[in-house]
């Protein structure tokens, strides 16, 4: 791996096409390196994200998540290969179930605000959720995998539900939407 890496600019991607793990080429719009960026700039926002104070616990998930990004990032590479299974989706549902579980229930709908931490985790969200669309076109144009399309609508609820916990360890709460409040 270290020798594939010591040299970054190949130009071999100059012509508009970039190589797949598996050595095949395919044109860098292509839907399957359009998913393959999609999830990459959700690993950087998360990244980001990982920049803010908060909880041990939840920093150390998120990196883990991260590190499962770059599977899946891996996986979409190769054409027919599989790293993330029912087991990484379970992780997810797993973590939902835990925060959510230290959160009151929802009575209106939150706006993607509060802490600074909490926005970038709604950030981190609708990134997933494009990522997801990314995938589903994919899987339409190409048989993969149901996993990464799973993990990444997981993720997508999780990031949502981390926002709630990241307002609340800032000292906030959710901002709510005010649906009757006087516009003009």
């Amino acid at each position: 791996m270290g020798n594939r890496l010591s040299k970054i600019a190949t130009r071999t991607g100059d012509g508009g096409t970039t190589g797949l793990g598996d050595g095949s080429r395919t044109d860098k719009d292509s839907v399957r390196i359009d998913s393959i960026g999609e999830v990459d700039e959700l690993n950087s926002h998360i990244g980001l994200l990982l920049c803010e104070d908060m909880p041990a616990d939840l920093r150390e998930e998120l990196v883990t998540i991260q590190h499962d990004l770059f599977d899946l990032g891996g996986e979409l590479c190769i054409p027919g290969y599989q790293m993330i299974t029912e087991t990484h989706v379970e992780r997810l549902d797993a973590l939902l179930a835990k925060y959510n579980a230290t959160l009151p229930a929802l009575t209106e709908f939150i706006l993607p605000a509060g802490s600074r931490a909490a926005s970038q985790a709604h950030v981190c969200r609708t990134v997933c959720r494009r990522a997801e669309r990314a995938i589903v076109t994919l899987g339409k144009a190409e048989t993969i995998h149901e996993h990464p399309r799973q993990y990444v609508n997981r993720l997508s609820d999780l990031m949502f539900v981390l926002s709630r916990v990241l307002n609340r360890y800032a000292g906030g709460s959710d901002v709510l939407w005010q649906h009757e409040r006087k516009r003009g």
